[in-house]
């Protein structure tokens, strides 16, 4: 028998990547079958574009838009906000239909405290430009070491062992990585202060973090939702607080996926007319 779903104020995911060989998609369903959001952003990154093929987008995958239709259907307002890997959507930023709100940045007002979200990725100098062509190789040699890193944690697993992560290893061990952390929480936070946000809601460097940032002009909190190709994160709003959350496996049913799980047909999802705004929703 099903648990019952938990109801959430605010769910937000980031970094799905959809498409991509290292998406923990089943584990995603599993979470999205557990939850009945009343608004749930997507903050980038959630089909990865630039790794996108034919012949690889599975089932479990497919299962995860439909999670997202179903939610939709019953009445959760989805707010996706395009990232550098998903930027094919830019041309339709600002487009609203029925409870789908797709744009480019948010701001959100919860109990008179104000939230700028966005993916992050215009701090990211590597993924524009005559930059951009160099990022996506360094995005094919990370999908390599994703499925490298199974396998040796499939191995690990089969004697008993802990898993590892290899990315995770080779990102704190790079001081060029940790400094572009550093600095990408560094510019957020301050851009956010200057503008009197209270909260800055970041994805885009795979970093999960829920941390006060104090300046001489002020403070925010900085909250990054993680991601789910290594850190299976994600941030929940409820009675009053945001918490980070983390996948563990114990915590939820093992979904079904089923062939080809698109079981909400996209024009019930269209409502007769389009909605005015969603600029701003107030909880």
């Amino acid at each position: 028998m099903a648990k019952q779903k938990r109801e959430v104020e605010v769910v937000v995911l980031s970094d799905i990547h959809l498409g991509t060989y290292g998406c923990h998609a089943k584990e995603l369903v599993a979470y999205l079958k557990s939850v009945s959001p009343k608004v749930l952003i997507l903050n980038g990154d959630v089909i990865d574009g630039w790794a996108f093929s034919k012949r690889y987008f599975p089932n479990s995958h497919m299962a995860v838009l439909s999670e997202f239709f179903k939610m939709m259907k019953k009445g959760t307002q989805v707010i996706y906000i395009t990232g550098n890997h998903d930027e094919f959507l830019r041309k339709y930023t600002d487009l609203s239909m029925g409870n789908l709100f797709l744009t480019d940045k948010y701001l959100l007002e919860i109990e008179g405290k104000k939230h700028w979200i966005f993916h992050g990725d215009v701090f990211d100098h590597t993924t524009s430009g005559s930059a951009k062509f160099i990022a996506k190789l360094g995005g094919m040699g990370y999908d390599w070491l994703i499925l490298v890193n199974r396998a040796i944690n499939w191995i690990l697993e089969k004697f008993g062992k802990g898993k590892v992560s290899l990315s995770k290893k080779v990102k704190n061990s790079v001081k060029k990585a940790v400094k572009f952390i550093g600095d990408f929480e560094k510019k957020a936070t301050e851009i956010a202060i200057n503008n009197h946000y209270d909260y800055v809601i970041c994805g885009h460097i795979h970093q999960p973090a829920d941390k006060i940032w104090t300046t001489e002009k002020g403070s925010v909190h900085y909250l990054n939702s993680g991601d789910w190709i290594e850190n299976l994160s994600w941030l929940e709003y409820n009675h009053g607080e945001w918490s980070l959350k983390f996948f563990n496996e114990k915590d939820f049913e093992k979904p079904i996926i089923e062939k080809n799980d698109i079981s909400v047909n996209m024009e019930e999802l269209i409502h007769p007319k389009i909605l005015a705004s969603f600029a701003e929703v107030k909880i």
